[in-house]
């Protein structure tokens, strides 16, 4: 266990060096007098069983005093929030008018839930959902959230906006706790800065589209098929030797940051995952065998590339036998041998498998530990304290990480690095009770008990922000 609290603190400090690094390597343009820039970032709070929930953001409306308003995001944009967990991933970015904002209006349409039936064996169903009647129509709805304090736009400065769509609240359930397919959608809203724990872009990958080594610079093709440009300073972290002149096509790359006024991101981490050109990214549903080398790995594929697209949405079952290369996300790989290897894929992890397709045949050829967010209730007096904030606290799960236990809560190691946002840290919790939290980080293997333990960089109280 005191090698997992290690890993927390190495992890709690990957997570939250965007905050320490440098100036931009790129000029901004100048801000006019009457707009600044404006970015968004989305994340979500969980159901039990849901591994995917996509809905169609059309807009997302400013709304001030005087009847004033202005448009963050117009070109409409599908997000899968069940994937955002504990992490952050940037939805828009724009010029809007100068001013103080006191909510923010999203238009929605066409939810799709995807959940899991576990026994006897991982099985998918998918709802194509309906919104409640009293929301709107049951295809498209509006929703005005209030922001718990004014957001005011000026002149100079990079203004941004933190949406959290609550699943938990949003889909409705039966008598028996089944889901119905009905949302009724429950957001939170905040203004944020770009250099805030709770700001910056936490979760963003993509393909590798061309790199500008003289200024510093790289372009990846994201999620949702927009591009991005990414800017690296002398505080940015690459993974294993690499740098800004090793780049090249094709590359699958996961970047942590912090947006800026041009709508670049500044990177603290860049991390190359894999020089392959096809992947298959989710949620381990199951392994085979159950202990010992893995010889395949079931899966939900939430995220994929090239001729694999069809099989987003899907359980896929991948023979890794001849997989040897075990990676842990953003590290210099110090501790994959021991923590993540062939034997320590376990029910629950959210990995990336990397390889060739020919024929839409996927071939894999290395296999990836990704962070993730686990939800759950504070287990009452199972808080440990080694040193300030180092230490442990147990979390009820009822998704997959307790199939995976059996039932039984989730040992959660955090550092003195940990980030605890709306809590002052494990003392605060030892007097808390049992209380809903996130936390984010690593699902590895407790080499004592065999059993998941979660290496937090992230934990937080997931009371509403309002």
């Amino acid at each position: 266990m005191k090698k997992i609290v290690a890993i927390a603190i190495l992890l709690a400090l990957s997570m939250l060096g965007a905050s320490c690094s440098g100036g931009s390597s790129s000029s901004a343009p100048p801000v006019s007098s009457q707009s600044s820039p404006m970015f968004v970032t989305g994340e979500d709070a969980p159901l039990a069983s849901v591994v995917g929930f996509q809905v169609t953001i059309n807009s997302i409306t400013l709304n001030g005093s005087n009847n004033t308003s202005a448009q963050v995001l117009t070109t409409p944009t599908t997000v899968d929030f069940a994937r955002l967990l504990g992490l952050r991933s940037p939805l828009a970015f724009n010029s809007v008018a100068v001013g103080t904002y006191t909510s923010a209006t999203f238009s929605l349409s066409s939810p799709v839930i995807s959940y899991v039936n576990m026994s006897p064996s991982p099985t998918l169903n998918t709802i194509n959902a309906t919104f409640s009647p009293t929301t709107g129509s049951a295809t498209q709805t509006t929703v005005t959230v209030n922001f718990p304090t004014a957001m005011v736009v000026g002149n100079n400065g990079l203004a941004g906006l933190r949406m959290e769509f609550d699943i938990r609240q949003s889909v409705a359930l039966d008598s028996n706790g089944q889901i119905t397919g009905t949302v009724n959608p429950t957001i939170y809203a905040k203004a944020v800065q770009a250099s805030d724990p709770n700001g910056q872009v936490t979760d963003l990958m993509g393909g590798l589209v061309s790199v500008n080594a003289t200024s510093n610079s790289f372009v990846i093709q994201g999620p949702y098929g927009r591009q991005f440009t990414i800017d690296v300073g002398s505080s940015t972290q690459f993974n294993s030797g690499w740098n800004i002149n090793d780049l090249a096509t094709p590359a699958i790359v996961g970047i942590q940051g912090y947006f800026q006024a041009d709508g670049s991101l500044m990177a603290s981490n860049v991390e190359v995952i894999t020089t392959s050109q096809a992947f298959l990214s989710g949620r381990v549903l199951a392994v085979n065998p159950t202990s010992g080398p893995v010889q395949q790995i079931t899966m939900w594929v939430g995220e994929t590339s090239g001729d694999l697209v069809s099989d987003i949405d899907t359980i896929q079952t991948i023979n890794v036998s001849a997989v040897t290369q075990y990676d842990i996300c953003f590290f210099d790989n110090l501790f994959t041998n021991g923590l993540f290897n062939d034997s320590t894929v376990i029910v629950g992890q959210r990995i990336f498998i990397g390889g060739s397709s020919s024929n839409s045949v996927f071939t894999p050829q290395m296999i990836s530990l990704r962070f993730q967010g686990v939800y759950g209730m504070l287990t009452a007096n199972s808080v440990t304290i080694v040193n300030g904030n180092a230490g442990t606290f147990q979390l009820q799960n009822n998704g997959l990480i307790g199939y995976s236990l059996g039932g039984a809560p989730l040992t959660v190691a955090t550092g003195n690095a940990s980030l605890f946002i709306n809590t002052a840290g494990l003392s605060a919790l030892e007097s808390d009770g049992s209380i809903p939290l996130v936390a984010g980080g690593l699902l590895f293997v407790n080499p004592n008990t065999s059993t998941p333990v979660m290496a937090a960089a992230v934990v937080a109280d997931r009371q509403p922000a309002q």
